[in-house]
């Protein structure tokens, strides 16, 4: 049974929440939210901060919320800056998975293009520090723990496993 998440911002009246859904996988429960926002530089803010809440209210906070935040903006921008181009007639997708576990993981998807992530350049290096791309892959890739590209670039997966650390069982002593 789908059931909607809704955050009371006036701010998110132009995204769409497609569903949410508990599920149950071959491991563990999880909770998981299907949105889509328009490709516009100001509705990325909005957007990122009713999902954390999401995320928020679905997993034990363990101190990489910042980290789960920061590269899910990233995501977003790299979705409607450089996939839709800013275009308001496209959209970016997101899902959204919490596990009972702590683990969470998001997958941002827009209609452009994409792009080859192997030749964007290494932003520590010398030569490009003063180079203004490709700084928010670099963040994704450093801040969450799996970070995959799919469709040539035009959808990125992103996982994070919780920091706290499961209590040892006697069995694995």
């Amino acid at each position: 049974m789908a059931r909607k998440f809704q955050v009371g911002s006036d701010d998110m009246s132009r995204t769409h929440t497609l569903a949410l859904l508990p599920r149950i996988s071959h491991c563990c429960p999880y909770v998981e939210l299907e949105q889509s926002l328009p490709s516009e530089i100001a509705a990325i803010s909005p957007f990122a901060d009713q999902l954390m809440l999401f995320i928020q209210k679905f997993r034990e906070t363990d101190g990489t919320e910042v980290d789960i935040e920061i590269a899910l903006r990233e995501a977003l921008a790299n979705a409607v800056v450089h996939g839709n181009h800013e275009d308001p007639h496209r959209r970016v997708y997101v899902t959204c998975c919490c596990s009972m576990e702590g683990e969470v993981s998001i997958t941002v998807s827009d209609e452009g293009r994409g792009f080859d992530n192997r030749v964007v350049p290494d932003p520590t290096a010398p030569a490009n520090v003063e180079f203004a791309h490709g700084r928010g892959i670099y963040l994704m890739q450093t801040l969450m723990d799996e970070v995959l590209f799919e469709r040539s670039g035009a959808v990125v997966h992103m996982r994070k496993k919780s920091a706290k650390v499961s209590p040892v069982s006697p069995r694995e002593l």
